[in-house]
């Protein structure tokens, strides 16, 4: 039997070398392309993915105020809070080894991305956790969070992982929103709703907005300056970012940080707010990831990290720290390698990693119910 330290050597150089045959845009850089035929993808299969995404827009109309009231109408007291933008065209980018094979639409348009956001969001945990600010995902939050927040038998046994892998049924209100509001079931009444029985922390996935903005507020009071600022200085400054992104909250989630007032952002637009930004940001943003959380060389994110953020959560196979995971399970792409992972947000926006083909897709505005197809599309052209 081969010694264990010598296979993870022999894997570790893998990928290092595989990271060296990556090209990295500097700021401002018009990005460098290659054709297809230079990795061995098939052009017209890549062009059929291409005209897939340009025929196949978000259903939900160009403006994202009317489409927010629209989606999310069933939820009792549902308001807009944060700032909305109508949205243009498909748009995307296929980069392989960090070169752009395929490109669509205004790549430097910026555009609300939704939920998206929560893997941006996700990773200034992970910076925390590496920087040592969480000790472990495992702590509960009351050791980190003293004030109401966590109060209760049952908030009180919320821990980081929890409100990551979402399976804290936190129970409350944030900002004026209510935890129990957010998505309800298609049965019962509002106070079915509000008055139900709450889920053991780490047992039951449930997509909740409300506890996304929980942990966004928590991971303010760990690093006690604006969430945006940390984004900025630690992740897309180095990797060479535009200065047109931004990331906001509501009008009313300002709190008081060490005698400032600092704006808590959200994890999403589904109040409005969340990550505005374009295409080649996304796309440098999931070049960082494919690379292992490394760029030119300089460890930006830790492996340990990444792998704990892709780890499927016992509550739902699909979904690792406010990432997708294409686990076996409701959300699995058939025939596609199920060590892909990607960021998704209301309206068609993805962020997606196929590490087996070294290749990052960003897709915008595409409908939601067509990537299963469009991936499909991609996968034949670059495997």
């Amino acid at each position: 039997m081969r010694n264990p330290v010598f296979l993870f050597l022999c894997i570790g150089a893998s990928v290092f070398l595989r990271a060296q045959d990556y090209y990295y845009p500097e700021r401002n850089e018009v990005w460098k392309e290659k054709d297809a035929e230079y990795f061995d993808i098939k052009p017209e299969r890549l062009q059929e993915a291409v005209d897939f995404a340009l025929t196949n827009e978000y259903s939900g109309g160009r403006d994202l105020r009317v489409a927010i009231i629209k989606g999310f109408s069933r939820e009792p007291y549902h308001e807009i809070l944060g700032p909305t933008k109508k949205h243009g065209g498909p748009a995307g980018m296929i980069l392989k080894k960090g070169f752009v094979i395929a490109k669509w639409g205004n790549t430097k348009r910026v555009d609300m991305t939704f939920s998206v956001t929560k893997s941006y969001l996700s990773t200034i945990a992970g910076l925390a956790f590496d920087k040592g600010l969480i000790k472990s995902t495992n702590d509960f939050l009351t050791d980190y969070v003293w004030d109401t927040t966590f109060d209760g038998e049952h908030n009180k046994k919320i821990t980081w992982s929890h409100l990551l892998n979402q399976s804290s049924d936190w129970s409350g209100s944030i900002w004026g929103l209510h935890d129990w509001a957010d998505r309800p079931p298609k049965e019962g009444s509002v106070d079915d709703w509000r008055y139900r029985t709450l889920h053991e922390p780490g047992t039951h996935f449930k997509y909740n907005d409300v506890r996304v903005n929980v942990l966004s507020y928590s991971l303010l009071n760990v690093w006690r300056k604006p969430l945006p600022q940390v984004l900025k200085t630690e992740i897309m400054d180095p990797i060479g970012a535009s200065s047109t992104w931004r990331w906001f909250g509501y009008e009313n989630s300002w709190t008081p940080i060490d005698g400032i007032r600092v704006q808590s952002v959200s994890g999403g637009g589904h109040s409005g707010g969340g990550l505005f930004i374009n295409t080649e940001d996304h796309a440098r943003f999931g070049l960082l990831f494919l690379s292992n959380g490394s760029w030119k060389g300089e460890q930006l994110i830790s492996e340990n990290w990444i792998e704990k953020a892709t780890t499927a959560s016992s509550a739902n196979p699909n979904y690792g720290y406010l990432w997708w995971l294409n686990k076996k399970g409701a959300r699995h792409w058939e025939g596609a390698a199920e060590n892909i992972y990607y960021a998704a947000g209301f309206g068609g926006n993805f962020i997606i990693i196929i590490p087996d083909q070294d290749v990052v897709v960003v897709t915008r505005w595409l409908e939601p119910s067509k990537v299963a197809d469009f991936i499909e599309k991609v996968l034949k052209a670059v495997e």
